[in-house]
């Protein structure tokens, strides 16, 4: 199955966070932090959002930091996805 985003919306699939810390201690699952470093999978094609124009900056194969709680989570074969909005990306990692 292929997701195609709508107007200025972005599809990400999360990193996942390291299981030790720089200390050589291994994290258990509830111990972590909700992952905020993202790979870019799809982007929406922009345009009028809201009686304003948006123009997308975000590319597929980037990686960017978006909001904590930002988006909605769905599940395609077997892989997990976060629909944001561009405006929830907060930067892009180089």
């Amino acid at each position: 199955m292929n997701i195609k985003p709508l107007a200025d919306r972005v599809v990400v699939k999360m990193v996942e966070p390291e299981e030790t810390t720089k200390s050589g201690i291994i994290l258990a699952g509830s111990a972590k932090e909700k992952p905020q470093i993202a790979e870019v999978v799809a982007v929406g094609p922009g345009g009028m959002v809201d009686g304003k124009e948006v123009v997308m900056t975000v590319k597929v194969g980037d990686r960017v930091i978006i909001s904590k709680y930002a988006g909605t989570e769905i599940k395609i074969d077997d892989d997990q996805y976060t629909i944001v909005r561009q405006g929830d990306i907060l930067a892009i990692v180089e």
